[in-house]
């Protein structure tokens, strides 16, 4: 290992943790969250955290890039999409395109599992699924996923398991969508 890579590694974790996945609505709602540390060890300080991340956040436009902000001590990246608001936060020293790349793998596969209408009504119809997503995502704070495909291939799969709100006819669309989104990644 020469100079070079050793001081590009200096100061970045290891071992990419997340702290937390939050779901929030335009209002700054609760929707879906996920918590992975004990930072925040009452439901009154995640809900502090949460408007006190929203109301930073909300002025801007983060709807057409992942945004990234420092906000006590944590890195947290977002992006919003209708009128949903996707966060994820990790430690100061947490590389920021790995936060990205957890939050945009998120984005899509809620995306597929709710058939593009991406907004509120229908998170809240299918939070199950959205719930599920953040189980295949992290779990205690390590990266398990992050391609939307296949944790949206991986929640559908666990729904149709369990005979839970997916019938057969939407998880075939949920897959066939998730293979499209698959085909043209590959051929890029």
């Amino acid at each position: 290992m020469g100079v070079e890579s050793g001081s590009i590694m200096r100061g970045q974790n290891l071992n990419p943790t997340i702290k937390n996945i939050l779901l929030l609505d335009s209002g700054g709602g609760r929707i879906a969250v996920k918590y992975c540390t004990d930072e925040w060890p009452t439901n009154t300080a995640k809900e502090a955290f949460e408007k006190s991340v929203f109301t930073k956040t909300q002025k801007t436009n983060a709807r057409t890039e992942v945004e990234i902000a420092m906000f006590e001590s944590n890195i947290v990246v977002y992006k919003f999409v209708q009128d949903l608001h996707f966060f994820v936060t990790g430690g100061e020293d947490e590389n920021e395109l790995i936060l990205a790349s957890v939050l945009q793998g998120f984005i899509d596969a809620v995306g597929l599992l709710l058939r593009g209408n991406v907004e509120k009504k229908e998170a809240l119809e299918n939070l199950d699924l959205i719930l599920l997503c953040l189980d295949e995502i992290v779990d205690g704070g390590i990266i398990l996923e992050t391609d939307g495909n296949v944790i949206a291939g991986k929640v559908a799969s666990h729904s149709f398991d369990s005979g839970a709100s997916l019938s057969e006819q939407t998880l075939g669309q949920a897959l066939a969508t998730a293979r499209e989104h698959l085909t043209r990644s590959l051929l890029k």
